[in-house]
């Protein structure tokens, strides 16, 4: 009965409401047709609410049209701002700076810059930007929309042009830009010194990301499958339960590669941080055992060094994003983090790698599915990440850039490779892949270009894989920098021209490109040269020898007869 009451009260009064409005209506309509102070009156009023609202919309105008420097200058400050760690940190920063933004959007347009930056800032932190963007589009005024999506827009751009700015890092004396252009190809990212340098001066050292032992040398106990430094007998240390059989030569090598791979591949230890593991290995260690044990099995028998070099580099990147969810304290990923950053958080990992050039890479189905279902039995949701297509990238980009590490000049007893020549692997090195004992992705060395003629070399003076770059000649400050990625000294059955054919193929089976570097073209006129010179010898400059005019008369099958 009460309820039925209240209905009733509001619905007279909504009429009541209602018939006052249309009653009001009626009643403005005969004074605007008929009372002239009236219409007066209206027309007055109407231009200073035509004026407040055009005053109103100029300053949101002005307060969306924010100049490209203010945009770079607040980007500049957005990013010198520390960032939270832990996600419950981050959780709180984000509820704030949409509280804050939020705030600063009721004050008025002079408030809606500081107002975009918020959400910005809330943006850095969300895990799915593009479902952020989708929720702030439906939800916030359209200027100050304008505004952060102008923020996006200039950090995306500011990331993708502002890269070589800051990569490779400033200590390393050298930089990437962009080489001569190649027809309607996009020109390739060369290295270039930063200084003078002499012969046999040290250019820069450099630590790899990722690294694969020669498949006959890993599990030998010979050499340490993180650092290769050579192992004494009976002096490696060996994990209890490593399904590829790898040692090492230190605790602190051993740390290194199960954080940043082995754990999550090959051996059942946890593979997150106590701090966000919370019983998950526990759970999953029986699951992890079954998916570990085919993906071995495959890796050994049939894969090929990029393809685990590949696996290895999803490991690294998975290992590396966990300690970004983490307050920073000095560990072995956390060092390595900020050396990959030269010590800013500006790009990560994936940054690095996507710029890359790559060649076709060998995968199968089978290959994709038992690495996925490794990855998904640590972390569930991420095998989703290794598509096929992915997984080819990743496979074509190491074997594209892998270089191959020999110390000391390498070795000897390196097995012969059973597959066909143009299937064979192969690994930048010019002492030859023959002679690696392993092979390694060096971030900024991928951008040595090859000459046949190089201005540098890489030595592993050091014992390990840790590269070296040696000026093989005087260096000038803006030259580019060139290694040779076979080997390309003259062997004693070899002319000039046969050791360049070998040079030449070596580099279309494993690169896929002509070499045309200037010791190859300079041979090439020389033989010219050296031909001509012979038929000058010769005293003939073509075919001389003649035949009767009436020959020349002489009917062809198929053609008429007709005049000399």
């Amino acid at each position: 009965m009460s309820s039925s009451r209240t209905s009733t009260i509001f619905t007279v009064a909504a009429v009541t409401v209602l018939g006052g409005l249309v009653a009001y209506a009626v009643y403005f309509d005969y004074k605007r047709r008929n009372d002239t102070e009236f219409r007066k009156k209206l027309r007055k009023e109407k231009k200073k609410v035509t004026k407040q609202t055009q005053q109103a919309q100029t300053q949101a105008e002005a307060a969306s049209s924010v100049s490209p420097a203010e945009i770079a200058a607040a980007l500049l400050k957005i990013r010198e701002e520390e960032v939270p760690a832990s996600p419950d940190e981050k959780e709180a920063y984000f509820i704030m700076q949409v509280q804050v933004g939020e705030q600063l959007a009721q004050k008025g347009p002079a408030n809606y810059f500081p107002s975009a930056m918020a959400f910005f800032r809330a943006l850095r932190v969300y895990p799915s930007p593009v479902e952020l963007i989708m929720m702030l589009q439906g939800t916030l005024p359209a200027p100050i929309f304008k505004l952060f999506m102008d923020l996006v827009n200039a950090d995306t751009v500011s990331r993708i042009e502002g890269y070589y700015d800051h990569f490779p890092p400033k200590r390393m004396n050298v930089s990437v830009q962009a080489g001569p252009a190649q027809g309607n190809q996009a020109a390739k990212k060369i290295l270039v010194a930063e200084k003078d340098f002499d012969a046999g001066e040290l250019i820069y050292k450099e630590k790899p990301v990722v690294v694969a032992l020669d498949a006959d040398l890993e599990g030998k106990r010979t050499h340490c499958s993180y650092c290769f430094r050579e192992i004494q007998k009976d002096m490696a240390i060996v994990p209890e339960h490593d399904k590829l059989g790898s040692v090492y030569c230190s605790k602190d090598c051993q740390i290194r590669a199960s954080l940043g791979w082995q754990n999550m591949l090959f051996t059942l230890e946890p593979v997150l941080p106590p701090e966000l593991d919370n019983g998950m290995n526990a759970l999953t260690v029986d699951q992890r055992n079954k998916a570990q044990e085919p993906y071995t099995e495959y890796i050994t028998a049939k894969a090929k060094q990029a393809n685990l070099l590949a696996a290895r580099f999803v490991a690294k990147q998975i290992a590396l994003e966990a300690v970004k969810l983490l307050p920073k304290k000095s560990s072995p990923m956390q060092e390595e983090l900020e050396e990959l950053g030269d010590g800013k958080d500006t790009y990560n990992i994936g940054d690095h790698f996507e710029r890359l050039r790559f060649v076709q890479g060998h995968i199968t189905n089978e290959e994709v599915k038992l690495l996925g279902a490794v990855l998904g039995s640590a972390l569930p949701g991420v095998e989703q990440s290794v598509t096929e297509e992915r997984l080819a990238v990743l496979v074509g980009k190491m074997a594209y850039n892998a270089i191959g590490v020999c110390p000391g000049g390498g070795r000897d007893d390196r097995p012969v490779s059973s597959d066909r020549p143009e299937d064979m692997e192969r690994t930048r090195t010019p002492y030859g892949t023959a002679r690696q004992i392993g092979s390694g992705l060096y971030l900024t060395s991928s951008y040595l270009a090859h000459s046949c003629d190089p201005n540098t070399r890489p030595s592993f003076q050091s014992g390990t894989n840790e590269l070296h770059l040696i000026a093989n000649k005087p260096i000038k400050k803006g030259d580019e920098l060139t290694m040779a990625w076979v080997d390309v000294s003259p062997r004693p059955d070899e002319d000039p021209g046969m050791a360049r054919r070998r040079r030449r193929i070596e580099l279309a089976r494993g690169w896929r490109f002509k070499c045309e570097c200037p010791k190859c073209l300079q041979e090439v006129m020389d033989e010219m040269a050296g031909e001509k010179e012979h038929d000058a010898e010769l005293g003939v400059t073509g075919d001389e020898s003649k035949v009767e005019s009436v020959m020349r008369h002489e009917k062809l099958p198929g053609e008429a007869m007709g005049p000399d």
